[in-house]
Formats: structure tokens, C-alpha cells, sequence
């Protein structure tokens, strides 16, 4: 198989369509570029292929060829010195193949050729970005480019793998791979695989998607990374070039570490991004774009054309020092930027009215505001572990309290059998909130070109629920009337004898809470800035779990009591900020997506923590939230009471003793809370006498009595 998909690649590359897919010869830094790219991998498969003068894997010798007879037509496009120079060496390497030669030494001829090339040429032949690439992005592009044939993990196991031969790379061999570095992926995405079917993305993608996801795929054969990363370490032009190999040995020089913990402190060095550097650095960038857009269009005003359009140019160049960052997150959204800023300029340069200007220019300021936010916009670890261990730890803990009102109810009503029901609810609930997320996040997978728009309607909705659960744990009253519906939910299944009923009414409990999580979770995921706000969702989860087992065995084992109301009043506070700065985020989004426009307000501040924007939409959004909070303090300390206590006297329970005086508000609410407890417990009793009544009823009426 192999021979004959060598021959229809050499049939391809000389065909017309292929070698207009090669630089041409009056440029000689790409040709250089992409021969010491293939020579470099022929050095590599042959690597694979030969061990000691032997023939390990005739697939992998024959890869190498493949790629040696790439590199001869290649050379063949550089100018007449530099072409025979470049001819000369690759048949040199061709001739140690031939002579299965040790591996070494083809890789050393293969680094003489590629440094002397770079000699002739006065350039270097390895294009490695200076700014770390973005690992979101990588993951977007794995997902569209190379999931079908190798799996999402990296498995080769994609829908598209079964009818490929050879089979796609398992890109999870930490064996296999240790000898790879992200520019080794760069290579083979920019050139593919020859003989196989893994095409060039040389022309298909620009180059900081192949090195996104040259460095995304990386980190498929590494575990979680952990451990500090070096300041040594933190230069992409340093680890670019470093094996898994390399770098676990500059890490731990002595080899202390099991190589596990190497392993992961080699994924944390794969995985860095440094995001407040880069969110200063750009903050600064885009302070400096804005001044010089107004500069320009105040001269474009006062009817100075050339000197504002000489502003405008600046403008863009300085935009030029992010949008490279700008593209690796948004490619679309950066194209937009480019085309807005040179309509500026040719407007402003003149021809174009007051009114005209101004309206390119508040585009232009709208556009700029949506790239800061792509660049910059991530909440620190800190924030994100808090804000996923006060989500675990208050859902978590209210589906303990209620299943424990359950379980007592039954106890107390003598139906201690039927626990077992609840169990069963509860099992089922579990399971609903884990398909409720694998389906939330198929949604996602399979309709990325929306990908924005559900974001943005994500948040809103996480922005709605979070306020309306911080509302009623502010008030105190969420958890009181919940257990009311529960109770008297418990009573009708455990009247009518239906023990689906029972289960639903366990199941309602705890799938209300796993779908607030699941739905919260996700809108904190979404701005946790991707992979690298994984860890510490995560290690907020594992506190989270851990803390809610402490306090689950307590309760259980001592009879602890939580201390609900500053329980409830500090998470209620933390909810609402949360919703607060979803509420910012996820009109940010609906922005990004085109799907809502954004209207600037020069004075307004600008601060991503709070999910604050200088935008009339976010920001009318979150004076809304605001009104609302006013009104529920309002209404849950001063109007609320005072109604309970006017509705008290005026209205007694049937039988009841007449109210006392009415107690002012504010002055003993633990007094109206201890009376709305009683009032709960009066009204279970009331129905409990109501269904012995009607069993006793029953009962007589049966023939025979």
C-alpha cells in the first residue's frame, strides 16, 4: 500500500495543481522553510524505521523517502546556486538512507543543511512565534481538523479512522511521541503525511492555527499538568524546539521525580499561558489605538485629511501589535477590525462627512472593545476555584437538607419502610443532571457556527437562576417553602400508596438542584478562559465534595446543625456577585457573535472582574440587577415582615389563640421566624389528622364492617 500511495504522490507533485500549491521561486524563504521542514521529517521517520544498521519498519524507512523526494523537488524551486547546493545535500542524505546508516548521523547531515541554508539566506528557517499560542484556539482547530481521523482524545479511533491505511497516529504514546517537540508537530501539520492520508495544512490554515494546535496536540499524550513553570521555561521560542525528553530533564536535572510527576510538570510547561501578562500588555495596546482613533478623528474635523489619515494608519499599526492574538482567538472578528480600520482611513483621508466618521469610528471602537475582551477577559484561579467551591458546596448542600427532610418526615409519619423510594429518586436525579450536561454539551459540539450565541444565552439564563436563588437565600424563605411543597408532596404519595409517587417527589428535589449546577458550571466554564481554567474548576469541585462529605457524615452521625442563616446570607452574596458579572459576559458574547449591538459609553469604566463593560447593553443589564436587589432587601427585611405580622393578626388560624400585639419590624425577627416555624409544623399535623380521618372513613365504609 505504501509504494503505490508513494506513486500517486509523486504523480500528484507534478502536476500542475500541486506545485502551484509551492511557493514560487522569487520568494526563498518559504521554499527553505518547507525543505528543511521535510528534511527534518525524513530524519525523523527514518529514526523510526532504522536502529543499528538494521530495518525495523520498512513503512517507516519508505515514510522518510517520501519525504526526501518532497525535499529534492523542492530544492529544485530555489534559485540556481542555492537549488544545486540544496539538491546536492539531500542526495547526500538520500545515499545514508540507502546505506541504512545510524540515525544520528542523518540527522546531523539533515541540521547541516538546514543551518546552511539559513546561512546563505541570512534568515532563520524556523518561523516560531514569540508569543505563546493560544491553547483554546488549538482546541477549536483540533475539534474541526483532526478529530475525525484522530479521535477527540487523540486516539486515532475518529469516526474517520476505520477505512484510513495506514491508521491515523495515536497521538496519546507518551512513548512514541517523547521525542517530539511542538515544532516537530508544526512541521508535520504544515507538510502532512506523506504516504498516509493526513493532508497539508500549509495552505489551509494561517500559522498560528497550526501552531495552536501543534502545541494542543502536544499535550494529548501528557497528564494534567502540575507544578510551577520556571521563568526559564516560559519562552515559547525556548520550549518550542524541546522534546517531552529535554524538558523533563531541564526540570529535574537529577532525576528525583517518579516520572509521573515529571510527566506533569512537563504538561504544566506544554499548557502555560501567561494571561496577565498578555491582558496588561494589550489593555496598554488598545488604550493607545483608541487615543490615536479620536486624534484622527478630531484632525479628519477640523479638515486636516493628510494628517488624519496618517493618525488612522498609525492607529492600525499599533493594532498590528495584538492582532496577531486577536486572530488566533477570532479569526473573523479580526478580518473585521482590518477592514474597519483601512474604510477609516480612506474616509478620513476625504470625502467622507462628519456624520459618516463618526459612524465608522464608534464601529471601530465597538470592534476594539470585543478584541480586548477575547484577549484579556479571564477571571483569575483564585476567583474561579471559589466561585465552582460556593456552587458544589450551597446545591450540594441544600439536596442534603431537603432528602433529610424527606427521610424524617417518613420516620415521623411512621413510614420508615418506604426510604428506599427516596433512594431510588435520588438515583435517578443523579443520573438525569449528568445526561442534562453530556446533552448541554453536545449542543455546543454540534453547532459550533453558534457557538457565541449559545454562550451568550448560557450566562443569561445563569444569570437569571443565580439571582433568583441568591434572592430567596436572602430572604430566608426559599428553603421553608420548598420543604412545604415537599412535605405536602410526601403526604399525597404516602395517601395514595403509589410509591412512583414518592420517587418523583425525591427525584423533583435533587434534579432541581443538579440542573442549576449543571447550567452554572457551564457558564462559569465558558468564562473561565478554556483549558487553563480547568485545574482550578476542578480542584473547586474537589474541595467542594470533600467538605460536603464532612458535613454530610456530621449531620448524620452527631446530629450537627449548619448554621443556616450566615450559611445562606454569604452564599446568597456570592451568587448574586456571580450573576452579576455573568450578566456583563454574557451580553459580551451575544456582542462578539454579531448577534447584539454594542453601543459605546466613553465615561463608563471598564472592569472584566465584575463583568463590567463600557457598552449601554451590559451595563443597562446590570443597573437592572441592581434595581432588583434594592427591591428584594427592601422586600425581605422591612415590607415582608411587617405583612406577616399585619396578616397574622387580621387573619388567625382557625382555633387558633388570638396574636399577640404586632411586634415591630426589625425588632425580634427570630420571634416571627420561630412563629412562621410553628405555623409550618401546625399545618403537617393538620393534614396528618385530615389522612388518618379519611383512612378511618375508608375503613368503615368496607363491606364486612
Amino acid at each position: 500500500m505504501i509504494p503505490i500511495a508513494a506513486a500517486l504522490y509523486i504523480l500528484q507533485a507534478v502536476s500542475p495543481a500541486a506545485a502551484a500549491q509551492v511557493p514560487g521561486a522569487d520568494d526563498r524563504v518559504p521554499v527553505a522553510r518547507r525543505l528543511t521542514a521535510t528534511t527534518q521529517l525524513a530524519a525523523q521517520e527514518y529514526r523510526l524505521g532504522v536502529q543499528q544498521g538494521r530495518v525495523i519498519s520498512r513503512e517507516e524507512l519508505s515514510e522518510a523517502r517520501l519525504f526526501l523526494t518532497e525535499a529534492r523537488r523542492t530544492a529544485a524551486l530555489l534559485p540556481l546556486d542555492d537549488g544545486k547546493f540544496a539538491t546536492t545535500e539531500v542526495d547526500a542524505v538520500a545515499r545514508l538512507m540507502d546505506a541504512t546508516a545510524d540515525p544520528d548521523s542523518v540527522s546531523v547531515r539533515v541540521a547541516r543543511l538546514g543551518a546552511a541554508l539559513a546561512a546563505r539566506l541570512g534568515v532563520s528557517l524556523e518561523d516560531i512565534p514569540t508569543q505563546i499560542p493560544v491553547l483554546a484556539r488549538g482546541a477549536q482547530v483540533y475539534q474541526a481538523e483532526c478529530a475525525s481521523c484522530h479521535g477527540l482524545a487523540g486516539r486515532g479511533d475518529g469516526p474517520a479512522a476505520a477505512g484510513l491505511t495506514p491508521p491515523p497516529a495515536n497521538l496519546t504514546d507518551p512513548v512514541l511521541l517523547r521525542d517530539r517537540s511542538p515544532l516537530d508537530f508544526y512541521r508535520r501539520i504544515s507538510i502532512g503525511g506523506l504516504g498516509t492520508s493526513m493532508p497539508a495544512f500549509e495552505a489551509r490554515l494561517p500559522a498560528e492555527d497550526r501552531w495552536a494546535v501543534a502545541v494542543y496536540a502536544s499535550l494529548l499524550r501528557l497528564p494534567a499538568p502540575r507544578g510551577e513553570v520556571p521563568p526559564a521555561l516560559r519562552a515559547f521560542p525556548t520550549t518550542s524546539r524541546m522534546s517531552d525528553a529535554q524538558l523533563a530533564q531541564a526540570l529535574d536535572a537529577g532525576n528525583a521525580l517518579p516520572p509521573a510527576q515529571q510527566q506533569s510538570r512537563v504538561a504544566a510547561v506544554r499548557s502555560y499561558q501567561d494571561v496577565g501578562a498578555d491582558a496588561a500588555r494589550a489593555g496598554e495596546v488598545f488604550a493607545r489605538i483608541r487615543v490615536q482613533l479620536d486624534s484622527a478623528l478630531a484632525l479628519a474635523r477640523a479638515g486636516e485629511s493628510a494628517g488624519a489619515s496618517s493618525t488612522a494608519f498609525d492607529a492600525y499599526m499599533t493594532f498590528e501589535e495584538v492582532e496577531r492574538t486577536v486572530r488566533a482567538r477570532n479569526p473573523a472578528l479580526a478580518s473585521e477590525l482590518e477592514a474597519a480600520f483601512a474604510s477609516f482611513r480612506t474616509r478620513a483621508a476625504g470625502g467622507a462627512t462628519s456624520a459618516e466618521l463618526g459612524s465608522i469610528h464608534r464601529g471601530l471602537l465597538a470592534g476594539l472593545e470585543n478584541a480586548e475582551r477575547v484577549i484579556g477577559d479571564r477571571l483569575s484561579p483564585l476567583n474561579l476555584f471559589l466561585q465552582s467551591f460556593v456552587i458544589l458546596l450551597r446545591e450540594g448542600l441544600e439536596a442534603i437538607l431537603v432528602i433529610g427532610a424527606l427521610m424524617a418526615f417518613l420516620v415521623k409519619t411512621g413510614a420508615a419502610r418506604r426510604r428506599r423510594d427516596i433512594h431510588i429518586g435520588v438515583g435517578a436525579a443523579l443520573a438525569a443532571s449528568v445526561v442534562t450536561a453530556v446533552v448541554l454539551e453536545t449542543l455546543f459540539q454540534i453547532t459550533p457556527g453558534r457557538r457565541e450565541a449559545l454562550e451568550g444565552a448560557t450566562m443569561i439564563v445563569a444569570t437569571a437562576m443565580l439571582f433568583y436563588v441568591s434572592y430567596w437565600l436572602l430572604s430566608k424563605m426559599e428553603v421553608v417553602k420548598w420543604n412545604r411543597f415537599v412535605k405536602s408532596k410526601v403526604q399525597d404519595a404516602l395517601t395514595s400508596g403509589s410509591a412512583l409517587a414518592l420517587v418523583s417527589v425525591a427525584f423533583l428535589a435533587v434534579y432541581r438542584e443538579g440542573f442549576e449546577t449543571v447550567l452554572f458550571y457551564k457558564a462559569l466554564f465558558l468564562t473561565s478562559g478554556g483549558a487553563a481554567g480547568v485545574l482550578p474548576l476542578m480542584s473547586g469541585i474537589a474541595a467542594g465534595a470533600v467538605v460536603l462529605g464532612v458535613v454530610y457524615f456530621a449531620i448524620n452521625r452527631y446530629g450537627v446543625k449548619i448554621p443556616l442563616r450566615p450559611f445562606f446570607g454569604v452564599t446568597s452574596a456570592f451568587l448574586y456577585y456571580m450573576a452579576f458579572v455573568f450578566a456583563g459576559k454574557g451580553i459580551a458574547e451575544l456582542q462578539e457573535g454579531g448577534l447584539m449591538s454594542t453601543t459605546m459609553l466613553e465615561w463608563a469604566p471598564r472592569v472584566p472582574a465584575l463583568g463590567i463593560y463600557p457598552t449601554l447593553e451590559s451595563l443597562s443589564l446590570q443597573a437592572l440587577l441592581l434595581a432588583l436587589l434594592l427591591f428584594a432587601l427592601l422586600w425581605t427585611f422591612v415590607i415582608e415582615p411587617r405583612r406577616l405580622a399585619v396578616t397574622a393578626s387580621l387573619v388567625p388560624e382557625p382555633g387558633a389563640t388570638p396574636a399577640p400585639p404586632v411586634v415591630p419590624a426589625g425588632e425580634d425577627r427570630d420571634l416571627i421566624r420561630s412563629l412562621e416555624r410553628m405555623d409550618a409544623d401546625l399545618a403537617e399535623l393538620r393534614a396528618e389528622v385530615a389522612r388518618i380521618k379519611s383512612l378511618l372513613s375508608g375503613s368503615r365504609s368496607s363491606p364486612g364492617n
